[in-house]
């Protein structure tokens, strides 16, 4: 919990103090809310799972599915309307900014959204769709729509990852 909190101090500019983290940055209260759904949803306790997911959402502006796997040290900044499916799967380290989708694309009850590597940086806005697998260093940019796969440390941006991406 505290390793979360320091890890946003160190990452955020903006951060004062380890206190002004814990008590006062929605993203943060947002994942440790979610690890207590998590909790109860690996339990099979999915009604309990998902009233303190709308809790969450409530009081964060941050939907989380309470199946969602989420990694150590996630660092969502501005996180105003962030939304993260059920079967979304995020590593260690990454940082989501306002407004980004972790969506799926069917309605099959099978992996059905996207799995992010380590280091991952979402922009703004950024909808990350379907089953697929960004790769570990991997950034992708404000507003982007990705929907196929991304290798370790590329940099994707605009409408389509087949035609607008780099290595930095």
């Amino acid at each position: 919990m505290f390793e979360t909190a320091r890890s946003i101090k160190r990452r955020d500019p903006a951060a004062k103090s380890l206190f002004e983290v814990i008590l006062l940055y929605p993203g943060y209260h947002a994942v440790i809310l979610h690890r207590l759904a998590h909790f109860f949803y690996k339990l099979h306790a999915y009604f309990i799972a998902r009233a303190i997911s709308q809790f969450n959402r409530f009081l964060t502006g941050i939907e989380i599915h309470p199946g969602a796997k989420i990694g150590k040290r996630l660092f969502i900044d501005h996180g105003m309307g962030i939304v993260i499916g059920e079967t979304s799967e995020i590593g260690d380290d990454c940082t989501l900014y306002h407004m980004v989708t972790l969506g799926g694309v069917n309605l099959e009850p099978i992996k059905r959204h996207p799995t992010l590597g380590n280091r991952v940086m979402v922009g703004a806005g950024a909808s990350i769709l379907g089953a697929i697998t960004v790769g570990s260093d991997v950034k992708i940019g404000a507003n982007a729509v990705v929907v196929r796969d991304v290798p370790d440390g590329e940099t994707v941006i605009g409408h389509r990852f087949d035609q607008h991406s780099h290595k930095p």
